[in-house]
């Protein structure tokens, strides 16, 4: 089973989801320099996580439907953030603190591997996109994160998506309409 899931289900069949919210689109689940450590299962809808320089915004994270979305620095050092998280459209979010995702992880050794794994792919997948950005062509930054989420392009306008491979959506639609 997946593990996103696993962790989904273990938390709805121990009825532990702390709230369910409904979040308009360019609505923010968390503002920078704020404290979030709570952690969000996309329902439905799709959210980005930013940072703003005073002159763009920088995607950094892309969350969508059956995936969680935190803002993973406040939730795990219990500390502001500078991070944004806001809705790029209409979500439907179930929300569980930390103490009880952490208090349900702990409880069961099997569970606590989901999870651990689940850390270990997040690293993974942050490496991977800081080599992207260092290193990669525009092109190859494309066919990169299309090879290893070829989903997010149903899920996540362009605008966003460019924005996360750091160059402008004109680029990314010239990249788009290159026969590969």
């Amino acid at each position: 089973m997946n593990p996103i899931q696993a962790l989904a289900d273990r938390i709805e069949s121990q009825n532990l989801w702390g709230k369910e919210i409904t979040i308009a689109r360019n609505e923010y689940v968390k503002m920078a320099d704020t404290t979030d450590t709570n952690l969000y299962y996309i329902v439905s809808g799709s959210l980005h996580i930013f940072v703003d320089d005073g002159e763009k915004q920088h995607t950094i994270r892309l969350g969508y439907q059956d995936n969680f979305i935190a803002s993973l620095d406040s939730f795990i050092s219990e500390q502001p953030s500078e991070l944004y998280i806001q809705a790029i459209k209409k979500c439907q979010l179930k929300v569980i603190t930390k103490a009880a995702f952490m208090e349900m992880v702990h409880s069961d050794a099997d569970l606590f591997a989901v999870w651990f794994s689940l850390l270990e792919q997040m690293i993974f997948q942050q490496m991977e996109r800081e080599k992207d950005l260092l290193i990669a062509s525009p092109q190859e930054r494309y066919r990169r994160v299309w090879e290893r989420s070829p989903q997010l392009f149903q899920h996540i306008p362009n605008k966003y998506i460019a924005s996360y491979l750091r160059m402008t959506p004109e680029t990314l639609s010239r990249i788009k309409k290159k026969p590969t």
